[in-house]
């Protein structure tokens, strides 16, 4: 298979990852603890003959650590479309991990009529996330706390996964995000509710969730997307937790590629 690889450097200075060369452009958008440059493990299972694969990274994040800004669903959806405006992309899918979901939500309901379907892959719904007390402490905790990322991590994988790979995890988050950017996202994602404006969209839209993820899972998308999407389409993973990108990247680009080929 072949991959064409290059780095973009956007005038509002959005830089990303680009990856293939095909007519069917798809902007992937990373979670709270991720980064664009997070999907490493899946990028070598893309089809970069039939797809172009765009990662940008948030405010505040990866190539964007020291870049300002408000930190919020709005704001990095509004940087979504001005990238898509600079590449040229009048038309494109989206795939949103977690937060990333959230994202890829406002950018549909800003701008329905170029949005060719959307993938969710453990994805925040668009009311936001219920914390109760002890649970809030954690995330809330986690910006400046090793210890809390990690134990956050390992409880959205099902306490599945080996010491070294979430080490791994929490080194990746910490050394691409600033703390102060990481603790306002949380508050964007968590208590962001826009649900009202994607009630009954017609967008062809897949959520992909784990089997042992806690906290985003089948039931919570049942709740919330499958009351807002009339196309949706929701398969569980069995192999994996939250970051399927990370724990099962064959099984996830393919099946990606497969509804996204519908489309």
């Amino acid at each position: 298979m072949c991959q064409a690889r290059t780095w973009l450097e956007e005038e509002v200075r959005v830089t990303s990852n680009v990856v293939g060369t095909g007519e069917h452009i798809v902007f992937v958008l990373h979670g709270w603890f991720g980064s664009g440059g997070a999907w490493g493990n899946l990028i070598p299972h893309l089809d970069a003959e039939r797809f172009t694969y765009v990662f940008p990274d948030y405010r505040g994040y990866g190539s964007r650590r020291d870049e300002p800004g408000e930190h919020t669903i709005a704001e990095a959806a509004a940087d979504v479309l001005a990238l898509a405006d600079q590449r040229g992309a009048e038309r494109f899918s989206l795939v949103g991990h977690s937060m990333g979901g959230s994202v890829m939500q406002w950018v549909y309901a800003d701008a329905p009529e170029r949005v060719r379907a959307l993938v969710g892959v453990s994805p925040v719904p668009a009311s936001g996330v219920p914390f109760d007390d002890e649970t809030w402490q954690l995330f809330s905790g986690a910006p400046g706390d090793s210890a809390k990322r990690r134990a956050i991590i390992d409880f959205t994988t099902g306490g599945r996964h080996p010491d070294a790979w979430l080490d791994g995890m929490v080194l990746h988050s910490e050394e691409n995000s600033d703390r102060e950017a990481f603790a306002e996202y949380l508050e964007a994602w968590a208590h962001t509710d826009f649900s009202e404006r994607v009630i009954g969209a017609e967008v062809p839209i897949k959520v992909f969730v784990g089997e042992h993820d806690p906290a985003l899972g089948e039931q919570t998308m049942l709740a919330t997307f499958a009351q807002w999407y009339p196309k949706l389409e929701l398969e569980v993973l069995p192999d994996a937790g939250h970051y399927a990108a990370d724990e099962v990247p064959v099984t996830l680009a393919n099946a990606i590629e497969v509804f996204l080929d519908q489309h």
